[in-house]
């Protein structure tokens, strides 16, 4: 059973889809508050997210809510109340109070639409260090050939977030069922007892002698009767 478990999660892998839609850069003042917007596309509710990407390799959850009515959720690290989460039919915001220069990197904002995720990515630029930040913990071209790259990082980061969270499925299942191994063990040999019986019993009365099967279906004439 174990080796079937990974199956499901395999299966799930393949059918992972994750595209960005479009980028913008968005330039505020620190100690301002800015609301960050993308648009959505999904005609049904469905479930949104607000992520931050670090070290162009790790993200961050930091919201997410089920609908335009629904209520956001925020991640650790994202509950102080700084980060205030909306949603309509048309539009998905992240509204930030008072940043900072810490506030600045990449804020992907995504939806999911039968199994396909999309992404919109914005470059949150916070003026008020000692040099402007057209970066995200590295510099970051705008230049064609830089936009293509950072698209790329992107969409393999998030495609390693979603496998991970497949595999943590696959791990949990796995030791879900090591937790009852007797259980399964004697539900298998119940199993193999009963198709055994009723494989062979036909095959070993059939082989006894036309006497004693006449005998044994009189004995149970009478015993009905």
């Amino acid at each position: 059973m174990r080796s079937f478990t990974l199956i499901p999660a395999l299966l799930l892998c393949s059918w992972i889809s994750v595209s960005v839609s479009e980028s913008q850069t968005v330039e505020v003042q620190s100690g301002e508050d800015i609301t960050l917007l993308c648009s959505s596309t999904s005609t049904a509710p469905t479930h949104t997210f607000w992520s931050k990407l670090y070290n162009k390799t790790k993200i961050s959850c930091i919201s997410s809510m089920y609908g335009s009515e629904g209520e956001a959720s925020f991640c650790d690290g994202f509950q102080n109340g700084k980060y205030e989460m909306s949603s309509n039919i048309t539009t998905i915001s992240l509204k930030i109070k008072q940043v900072d220069v810490s506030d600045s990197g990449l804020y992907l904002c995504g939806f999911y639409i039968s199994r396909h995720t999309r992404l919109t990515v914005t470059d949150l630029n916070v003026q008020g260090s000692d040099e402007p930040r057209n970066h995200v913990d590295g510099e970051c071209t705008k230049e064609p050939d830089g936009i293509a790259k950072l698209t790329s990082m992107i969409l393999g980061a998030v495609t390693v977030f979603l496998v991970m969270v497949v595999i943590g499925l696959a791990v949990k299942t796995a030791a879900d069922e090591n937790q009852n191994p007797q259980r399964n063990k004697n539900l298998d040999s119940g199993d193999l007892k009963d198709a055994a019986l009723s494989l062979y019993s036909p095959t070993i009365r059939n082989r006894r002698p036309a006497s004693e099967r006449e005998e044994e279906t009189h004995v149970i004439y009478t015993a009905s009767r």
